[in-house]
């Protein structure tokens, strides 16, 4: 507890380009924009493969390839490749690292509609992409939610690792207190993205209690 006294009552920890708004700032700018990457690659796939079926053997390899994915290795190796002129060694990896749970969850929510329902919306008259958005979305957004508050909340952990190969985030505290023996400074870093994990899973209950139907919370919470 006294080293997090003497790392969040230090003054010096709140200003400059080693303050905590700046490390902030960098962590969730990495995290925004490759979650916002993984959501443009795996959302409409996702969505497409479960309304039709079609490259379901690519689901499954997204979920092994999630399994397996060394993602510092993976840094390392953007690095050598792109060196570190701009963002883009930090954003692969974790791109790479989000696309699968928001995949896997989008295809088996959409897969995982009762069978009626699509029946009954194409009796209505509905067309293809009409029962996507209008009975399959609706109905399959807890899972779709889930999957994107699995991705942020990997991402946000993960993103420590650019501090690895010089770029900045929070994982900076971490890898420079161990540098320097700075035990408080570590330990400091490590419970600011522990919050900010929990900040995220916070936040994305609220959007769900926001966007899905009560009709649709009820149901679930049946089943």
């Amino acid at each position: 507890m006294n080293w997090l006294v003497d790392f969040f009552g230090d003054p010096a920890n709140w200003s400059g380009p080693d303050g905590i708004p700046v490390r902030l700032t960098e962590h969730l700018q990495f995290s925004a924009v490759a979650l916002l990457l993984a959501m443009l690659v795996a959302l409409p796939l996702g969505l497409w493969i479960g309304h039709t079926g079609r490259g379901a053997m690519l689901v499954v390899l997204s979920a092994n390839a999630a399994r397996a994915l060394p993602t510092l290795g993976l840094l390392v190796l953007v690095v050598l490749l792109a060196g570190l002129s701009t963002d883009l060694p930090v954003l692969i990896p974790l791109v790479a690292l989000a696309v699968p749970p928001i995949l896997v969850n989008t295809y088996e929510g959409v897969r995982g509609v009762d069978p009626d329902l699509r029946d009954a919306a194409y009796g209505m008259g509905l067309r293809g992409g009409q029962v996507l958005g209008r009975v399959l979305v609706p109905v399959a957004l807890p899972l779709i939610l889930l999957g994107l508050r699995l991705a942020a909340i990997q991402v946000v952990a993960t993103a420590t690792v650019a501090a690895f190969v010089g770029l900045g985030g929070l994982g900076r505290y971490v890898v420079d207190g161990f540098a320097t023996n700075d035990y408080p400074r570590t330990l400091g870093g490590a419970v600011l993205v522990a919050l900010l994990a929990l900040l995220v899973q916070l936040v994305f209950v609220l959007i769900q209690r926001l966007l899905v139907s009560p009709g649709v919370r009820r149901r679930n919470a049946v089943r």
